[in-house]
Order: C-alpha cells, then sequence, then structure tokens
C-alpha cells in the first residue's frame, strides 16, 4: 500500500519512521513547511511533495493526517475524495464543521476512517480494560484518569508558543490535546452523559487555550468519571484509578498496574512499554484494516470525544452540567 503523510512536524514524522520500520515501502509526505518535509523525507527513504494536489495525484492508499487540528478536516476530505483510507490525528478537529459531510464521503466510497488515540494500544490500559470487563472488580463506581507535564519540555528543540498546543485557532489547548483520557475514559468505563468541567490559563505560559482543565462526567452503568488534565506541571504524570464494587485498579504509567481485590489483597503487574511501542501497534493495526477494526478509535468515537471538549467548553462558560 502507499502511504502518505500529512504534514512532517512531530507527529507526522514519528509515523513516518514507524512506517519504515514496519517495512512500508511505498512512503510519501507532504507538509506547507517543504524544508521540514524533505529533512524527513530524507531520512526515511520517503518522496515529499510540494503540494497535496502533487501528493495524491502519487495515488496514495492510506493517508495519516497529521496537521494541526483545525485543517484535520480539509486534509481529510482532500484525501478521501482521491481514494483514501483515513487515520486522522487526535483530536478529530476544532469543530464539528464538515464532519458529517466526510462521514457521508467516506460511507459511499467506502473508506475506512480511524481516529488516532494510540493509548489504547498502551498494555497496561488494554489491560485494564480486559480486567474490567471480565467483572474482576465487579461494577465500577468511578474511574479518575491524570494527565500532566510542562509544555516547553514536550519538545524541547522547539519553541512551545509555535505549537498548535499553545493557539486556540490551531485547535490548541489542553483540553483537545490530552482528549487521550476523554477517550479511553469511554472505552474502559462507558459512555458519558454529562459534563461538568472548569478550565484555566493558571500559569505564566505564553498560550492563548487554556492549559488546566478538570472535568467530571457521569457515565452510563452510573459511574462517575474524573479527568485532570495540565500542560503545567513539572515532571510527567499519567495514570488512572477505577474503584468497582469488587475491587481497585490504579495505573501509574511509571510503574504499572497495582490491583487490589476485595479481601484487601494486593498484586501488581508492571507493564511500562516502550513510549514509541503504542504508535508502532496502532499504525500496524490501521495498516492492516484500514477500515476502521476494533480496538482503532472510529470517526463517531472521535467525534464523540470532540462534542465533550466542545460541551466541557460550554461547561466551564457557564458554570453548568452540560448534557450529551
Amino acid at each position: 500500500m502507499r502511504l502518505l503523510i500529512v504534514g512532517a512536524g512531530s507527529i507526522g514524522s514519528r509515523h513516518l519512521r514507524n512506517a519504515k520500520l514496519l517495512g512500508v515501502g511505498h512512503l510519501a509526505v507532504f507538509d506547507q513547511d517543504a524544508g521540514r518535509a524533505s529533512a524527513v523525507a530524507e531520512e526515511t527513504g520517503a518522496t515529499a511533495f510540494p503540494s497535496l494536489e502533487a501528493a495524491l495525484s502519487w495515488r496514495p492508499g492510506a493517508a495519516v493526517i497529521c496537521t494541526p487540528p483545525a485543517h484535520h478536516i480539509h486534509a481529510a476530505r482532500a484525501c478521501a475524495t482521491a481514494g483514501c483510507h483515513l487515520l486522522i490525528e487526535k483530536p478529530l478537529a476544532a469543530a464539528t464543521d464538515g464532519i458529517p459531510e466526510l462521514a457521508a464521503l467516506a460511507a459511499r466510497s467506502g473508506l475506512g476512517i480511524s481516529v488516532a488515540y494510540q493509548l489504547r494500544f498502551h498494555p497496561a490500559i488494554v489491560r485494564m480494560r480486559e480486567l474490567v470487563c471480565g467483572g474482576l472488580i465487579g461494577r465500577v463506581l468511578s474511574i479518575r484518569a491524570e494527565y500532566g507535564q510542562y509544555l516547553p519540555a514536550w519538545r524541547p528543540a522547539r519553541d512551545y508558543r509555535e505549537t498548535y498546543t499553545a493557539q486556540l485557532a490551531q485547535g490548541g489547548g489542553i483540553l483537545l490535546d490530552a482528549s487521550h483520557e476523554i477517550d479511553y475514559v469511554r472505552w474502559i468505563a462507558g459512555e458519558a452523559r454529562s459534563v461538568f468541567a472548569t478550565l484555566g490559563r493558571l500559569s505564566a505560559l505564553e498560550m492563548d487555550a487554556e492549559d488546566t482543565a478538570a472535568l467530571v462526567l457521569r457515565l452510563d452503568g452510573p459511574a462517575l468519571a474524573e479527568i485532570h488534565l495540565d500542560c503545567v506541571r513539572r515532571g510527567y504524570a499519567r495514570g488512572c484509578a477505577i474503584v468497582g464494587s469488587e475491587g481497585t485498579i490504579q495505573w501509574d504509567s511509571q510503574i504499572g498496574l497495582r490491583i487490589t481485590a476485595a479481601d484487601g489483597s494486593v498484586r501488581e503487574e508492571p507493564i511500562v512499554p516502550d513510549p514509541n511501542a503504542a504508535y508502532v501497534a496502532e499504525l500496524d493495526a490501521f495498516l492492516k484494516r484500514p477500515d476502521a477494526a476494533p480496538p482503532m478509535a472510529s470517526l463517531a468515537d472521535g467525534r464523540r470525544v470532540l462534542d465533550i471538549v466542545l460541551a466541557a467548553r460550554e461547561s466551564s462558560a457557564s458554570r453548568r452540567e452540560i448534557n450529551l
């Protein structure tokens, strides 16, 4: 299959390197920054194209959309019109405009669309879902998920102010950029039915979008989910705790799983994979089944996460709980 990467920033470059690692023989890349595209193309043996139109004339069978979120749907529609299966980087978009039309186009053309929530391929998260679905901790009562890392430390070689995360117009803000947590909470514990949120720019970081978000979701079940996201924390934190009627599962990305049974007994599962492994597994699954076989996040999943994000922003502005 011919694979096109649209956008040669950090995540686009990662996908190119991983595609080469997976043995994809026909690779191409397009980026508005021709120099950036040429550099990663030279490194990976890909072909760099000067425009998206030129890249699509190469007739790729699949495309990975890695532009800033505000431009995802435009690039995705162009690629779908050219007959490409799509893997769209998270978040699906910064707004809902154009998503129904993209879905209709894909349905008419028989094309698969997946959204790149690669934590669905993290073995610790997969294991948590297996344990929850297998009934190990009984009925889920609550789930608490968190992510935090200081934005300038994400990509030290680049000025954080130039990244889309710092720019609301590009689809920035921690809520969209760290929406992995919203996706995997839904995937493990059930669909969200309402959200109450507080968002804020609390630090001295030079960004015009929120740097901290605190959400409470009412899930099917019923259960409550608390999600904390920030790009101000020094150091790195990612993990969650799932409280069930018959036990508790705790995950720390630096340590692994700690499972406490109803009788108080504890066992640990030290699942700490290479940070790139989930990205490789995600891309491999997409290339093998670009029509979005599970556990890939679907277009509908991506839209649902976006709806939750937009409702969280409405909640924060209005100071009320928003039904979904």
